[in-house]
């Protein structure tokens, strides 16, 4: 039965109300433990098809007619268009249209950063309108572009008002404390550098548009694209088969979009928008750089008193303000918690979601920030955590009103919580670091690190999936979403085989299409397995039951109970029947099964949590820095795929690696300019930076207050706590506090010195 709710929504710690419409859902949940197939290891249902070259990715897409599109970007980090002249450009051979500032509204005249686009050109070959691009000619007026969010700040250079938190009393807070530390710690620009470039081909048939784009959101593409040209939204059909990654840079249609529905519209011809490498590297987003100066103060018993953290995001031009501050003010109990967040708006290409934004820079300086006082408290760092637990809705301290507050921030008690238990786990690698101390050789130093994990990651509505069966007993699961590389489609199958009791072969995966299923969520916030997974289950139910009423009135007049099991009907007095020829009678007839995805529980806050051990390598001499092994134990509820999930593990720790050792996006200080524009150029992590051991331990315990599968997000957990357990296993080995991202040998080698300049002599590794 359908019913109307109002509820919350919440992407990334942001919540709004929402009204809905949903199909009441009374599926338990699944006892804890593997079942059949859920909980138990799978193979990629895709995985032959991206093997052979079979998987049709937006750039396979070729349309009858198809016209190419180069897009003219500013050079400039600020600067005005004073006069443009297409004239030409539009004589060039093989150009079909060219459109400027005065065509469309994402094409602008005022360039406030490097790469945003000014003009773009179609033509029969992707050569000929580059060659057509480098004839329009613009008369540019410069400007002097702000570079430093510091100077922004000064300047009142924000994209928002500044965003200030407090409970209790920070000032009595410190006053009280036994030992405070401070600390100034920064992150750099990171790019997202997917391997598919941001792309897409627009055709109209008729009134329609047809948009086949790589995007982690394909009903936000078509909302977005629908309102922006004034269209009804079943006006406009987006398709995304297969796409080779976002990592958040992928949730918005983009310019590209927009430019290539235009150069359609007014060529009556299919025209491709497909950004280079060097548009990636410009155009498409980033995680933005901050600054960070903490505070805290504990007892001489490690009890934290107050922690206070002023907060700059170095923004760009536009996009919004991750919660860098999140970490201090969810992570720990802590009575006197005071942050402000300024985002400054500065003329470098805006910030876009980044896997964990915020999360990941902010945990960076929280938790070197708690092993620096850990080390001047002379205590344990896990210990240290352990004592500063914050146990949601009932965490007290004092008898204040400080002392009444929720630890998540917001009133809210944790739907569940066993970071607890992800601490009793990492114990064994913990207690490696005596063994691994004693490794230490010449200048190479060897120590361990570790660092806690908070993060998002229920979900929610809304998200509807369809199971379509078959009189050959064959189900196929339809709904409209996207699997961005994250191995979700195998999960939805899994889902379903496991509740219709068939076996995974039997079951089929459609999605990626909106006019071809029904609504689905964003893959982001780590949201999808949470938020899609409910629904499929519901589908599958809702077949199920049907399969089990057919069996009832065909075979079964004694109404025994009825299940269903290993593809087959199975009575309760030992009888079965396979569901194939249940079924069978059906012909060309179906059975239809419908799911939503309902409501998260009321008043709580969904999210995960877990903790990462490090072992490093530092030689002293040369500031060269190895990660020798990692141990990740992560709490995300009822997990789905451990072969899936491992792998979404190593994916986010490689990646965590690369941000914290090698990748920048270099500028020049004075113009702007943008340096790291290739590969070649912009350092990610290969196969020679991976460590050689990656331990993944998940809890694997549903959260009972969360939907019928109990799971949670896994996308983003993984990479949050990677770099500050790799800096503190730095500081484990050598004693240098490393207070910079990223961890060069220039870095190294600084905070090397400054250690030594500390302790008036060579450093060597602690004793254990």
């Amino acid at each position: 039965m359908a019913r109307l709710i109002k509820t919350e929504k919440e992407v990334e710690g942001r919540y709004e109300d929402v009204w809905l419409v949903v199909e009441e859902d009374a599926l338990d949940q699944w006892p804890s433990g593997p079942g059949e197939i859920v909980g138990r290891p799978a193979s990629r249902i895709t995985g032959h098809q991206r093997a052979r070259g079979e998987a049709r990715y937006t750039a396979d897409v070729q349309l009858p007619g198809m016209l190419h599109t180069a897009v003219l970007r500013s050079p400039h980090a600020y600067a005005r268009v004073k006069a443009i002249d297409l004239t030409r450009a539009l004589a060039a051979p093989g150009v079909r249209a060219a459109i400027g500032p005065d065509d469309l509204d994402v094409l602008v005249d005022e360039a406030g950063y490097p790469g945003v686009a000014v003009a773009a050109v179609a033509a029969d070959t992707f050569g000929e309108a580059a060659d057509a691009m480098a004839l329009i000619d613009v008369d540019w007026e410069l400007l002097e572009p702000v570079l430093d969010p510091d100077e922004a700040v000064r300047r009142n250079q924000l994209l928002i008002e500044p965003r200030r938190y407090e409970r209790g009393d920070v000032e009595r807070g410190f006053a009280e404390a036994d030992v405070v530390v401070e600390a100034e710690y920064r992150t750099q620009t990171v790019l997202h550098n997917s391997m598919e470039t941001h792309q897409t081909i627009c055709e109209w048939q008729g009134d329609r548009l047809d948009v086949y784009i790589s995007t982690q959101f394909i009903w936000g593409v078509r909302d977005e694209v629908a309102e922006e040209l004034d269209l009804p939204p079943n006006k406009v059909r987006v398709v995304c088969e297969f796409m080779g990654g976002g990592f958040g840079s992928k949730n918005s249609a983009g310019d590209h979009t927009f430019i290539a529905a235009e150069l359609a519209r007014r060529t009556g011809r299919p025209v491709r928008c497909a950004l280079t490498r060097r548009e990636e590297n410009q155009a498409t987003g980033n995680r933005n750089a901050t600054i960070q100066r903490l505070k805290a103060g504990a007892r001489s018993d490690g009890t934290l008193v107050a922690l206070s953290g002023e907060f700059v995001n170095a923004v760009g031009w536009s996009g919004w303000t991750a919660t860098t501050e999140g970490p201090m003010q969810m992570l720990y109990a802590c009575d006197n918690v005071q942050t402000v967040m300024h985002g400054a708006k500065i003329n470098t290409p805006p910030m876009r979601a980044f896997r964990a934004p915020g999360f990941v820079e902010g945990t960076f300086g929280l938790e070197c920030l708690l092993d620096e006082l850990a080390a001047k408290l002379d205590l344990d760092p896990l210990e240290l955590r352990r004592l500063n637990y914050a146990h949601g809705g009932d965490d007290r301290r004092g008898e204040g009103p400080a002392a009444r507050w929720r630890a998540e921030g917001e009133g809210r008690p944790y739907s569940s919580k066993n970071l607890m238990e992800c601490y009793k786990r990492a114990e064994q690698h913990w207690e490696r670091r005596d063994e691994v101390r004693a490794r230490s050789e010449g200048p190479w130093k060897r120590g361990v690190g570790l660092a806690s994990q908070i993060w998002y990651g229920g979900g929610g509505p809304p998200s509807y999936a369809w199971v379509r069966l078959g009189s050959d007993g064959r189900a196929t699961v339809i709904t409209a979403m996207q699997d961005i590389g994250t191995g979700t489609a195998t999960a939805m199958t899994q889902i379903a085989a496991e509740e219709l009791g068939l076996p995974l072969d039997n079951v089929e995966l459609v999605l990626g299409d909106s006019a071809r299923g029904p609504y689905a969520s964003i893959s982001a916030g780590s949201s999808t397995t949470p938020s899609m997974g409910p629904a499929v289950r519901a589908a599958a139910a809702d077949a199920g039951r049907q399969i089990l009423e057919i069996a009832a009135q065909r075979y079964d007049k004694e109404q025994r109970i009825l299940s269903l099991k290993d593809g087959q009907v199975v009575s309760s007095d030992g009888g079965s029947w396979p569901v194939a020829e249940v079924v069978g009678l059906l012909e060309d007839a179906q059975i239809l099964g419908k799911g939503a995805r309902g409501p998260n529980p009321t008043g709580m806050q969904v999210m995960t949590f877990g903790v990462q051990v490090v072992e490093v390598s530092v030689d002293t001499e040369t500031g060269e820095l190895r990660v020798d092994r990692v141990a990740a134990i992560h709490d995300v509820g009822r997990v789905i795929n451990p072969l899936g999930a491992s792998s979404q593990v190593e994916g986010g720790i490689i990646q965590g690696i690369g941000h914290t050792l090698s990748e920048e996006r270099l500028l020049d200080s004075q113009t702007g300019t943008i340096l790291t524009q290739t590969l070649d150029a912009y350092r990610l992590p290969t196969i020679a930076d991976v460590p050689p051991e990656i331990v993944t331990e998940l809890l694997d315990i549903p959260d009972e207050h969360l939907t019928n599968l109990g799971s949670k997000g896994l996308g983003e957990p993984p990479i949050v706590p990677i770099a500050a357990a790799i800096a503190n296993a730095i500081r484990d080995a050598t004693g240098a506090d490393v207070r910079s991202l990223p961890i060069s040998r220039e870095e190294m080698l600084r905070a090397l010195r400054e250690a030594r300049e500390r302790s008036g002599e060579k450093v060597a590794a602690p004793s254990s």
